[in-house]
C-alpha cells in the first residue's frame, strides 16, 4: 500500500480516523479560517499575527495554544513530499472548505508532486441522509475512505486559486467561480453561502443572521440555549460550532428579548425580518472574512452580485 499522509479537519474526526487503524501519518488541521482575517501564506509571520490577534479577542485562545495546536501541525506539511499520497479528511460545510482550500494551496506553493484524494461527508449509495464524517459508524467512515475522490491538477489548481482570491478585497472574484466544474461536490454551495455572509443591501443583515430572526418567529424557542441549539441545526452550509454561532446570536441582540414564555422577536427584529429598515449602520464592524473586510460590501439578493461600497 502506498505511503499515505493525512491532513483531517479536526479533533473529533481525527479520533474517528485512528478507529479505523489505516496505516499513515496524520496532520489534524485546527484552524476556523472561515473566520476573521487571513493571507494567503500560511504560517509566515502576518498570517501568525493576524491569526493569534483575531483567535484570542474572540475565542481566548492563546498565541502558545495556537503554536501548539495548528502551527506544530502546518510544520508536519513540510515533509509531505515524502509520502506517495496525501489524503484530505473535510466536511462538505464553509467551515472545512476554506480550511481545505487553504491545505491544498500550502501544498502546491510547496511544489506538490503526489496524487491528492479526498474524503468528504458525501451522500453514498443506500445511505438515507447525508452526515458528518465525525458522526459516521466505522464501516461507512471505511466505506467512504475506500471511495476517496481522485483529484486532478486541475481542481487542486482551482482549490489554490480560490484560497488566493478568498484573501483579496475583492468578494465578487469568488462569486465568478461558483459555477466552475470540479470534482468537489460541494464547493459551490459553499461559495455561495461564503458570498450570503456580506450585509445584505436592503437590511444590513447577512443570510445566516436573517435565517436565525425566521427560527425565532416561526418557532417556540424558550430559552438561549434551545436557541442556539436550532441555530447550529438549521445553519445550512456554514458548519459553524458552538461558540461562533454564540457570537452571531451575541451580535444580534437589539433584534431579539426573552418573553414570558419564550424568545421572540423586537419591533426591530421584525423590522429586519420584513425588510423594512435598514440596520447596516446599527450592525457594522472592522471584522474581515479572509482579505475582505465585511461592511465594504453588500450583497445583492436580486442579483446575487457582490457590491464594494
Amino acid at each position: 500500500m502506498a505511503k499515505q499522509l493525512h491532513i483531517i479537519s479536526g479533533d473529533d474526526l481525527a479520533q474517528h480516523f485512528l478507529d479505523l487503524k489505516i496505516e499513515g501519518e496524520t496532520v489534524i488541521w485546527r484552524e476556523m479560517l472561515c473566520e476573521g482575517p487571513t493571507v494567503s501564506e500560511l504560517g509566515s509571520q502576518k498570517f501568525i499575527a493576524l491569526r493569534t490577534k483575531f483567535l484570542k479577542e474572540n475565542y481566548q485562545i492563546s498565541p502558545e495554544d495556537y503554536e501548539k495546536q495548528f502551527l506544530k501541525e502546518l510544520k508536519k506539511l513540510t515533509f509531505y513530499n515524502t509520502y506517495e499520497e496525501v489524503v484530505l479528511w473535510f466536511e462538505f460545510d464553509l467551515f472545512s472548505h476554506i480550511n481545505m482550500l487553504a491545505a491544498i494551496n500550502h501544498l502546491m506553493e510547496n511544489h506538490l508532486k503526489v496524487p491528492v484524494y479526498l474524503v468528504c461527508s458525501k451522500k453514498l449509495k443506500g445511505e438515507k441522509e447525508q452526515t458528518v464524517l465525525s458522526q459516521l459508524p466505522l464501516k461507512d467512515l471505511e466505506k467512504h475512505y475506500d471511495n476517496r475522490i481522485a483529484l486532478s491538477q486541475g481542481d487542486l489548481e482551482t482549490a489554490s486559486l480560490l484560497w488566493q482570491l478568498y484573501n483579496e478585497n475583492n468578494p465578487q472574484k469568488l462569486k465568478k467561480l461558483i459555477k466552475e466544474k470540479t470534482n468537489f461536490e460541494y464547493l459551490s454551495g459553499c461559495l455561495r453561502a461564503h458570498i450570503e455572509r456580506f450585509p445584505n443591501s436592503q437590511t444590513g443583515l447577512n443570510s445566516l443572521e436573517k435565517n436565525i430572526l425566521k427560527l425565532i418567529a416561526t418557532n417556540t424557542i424558550t430559552s438561549m440555549n434551545q436557541l442556539l441549539g436550532y441555530s447550529l441545526e438549521y445553519q445550512g452550509y456554514y458548519g459553524y460550532w458552538d461558540r461562533q454561532m454564540q457570537r452571531v446570536l451575541d451580535k444580534l441582540k437589539i433584534f431579539y428579548k426573552t418573553g414570558e414564555d419564550k424568545i421572540e422577536l423586537t419591533p426591530e427584529g421584525e423590522e429586519a425580518l420584513e425588510g423594512t429598515r435598514n440596520f447596516y449602520r446599527v450592525l457594522k464592524n472592522e471584522e474581515y472574512l479572509g482579505g475582505a473586510k465585511i461592511f465594504d460590501f453588500l450583497y445583492d439578493a436580486e442579483t446575487h452580485n457582490i457590491l464594494k461600497l
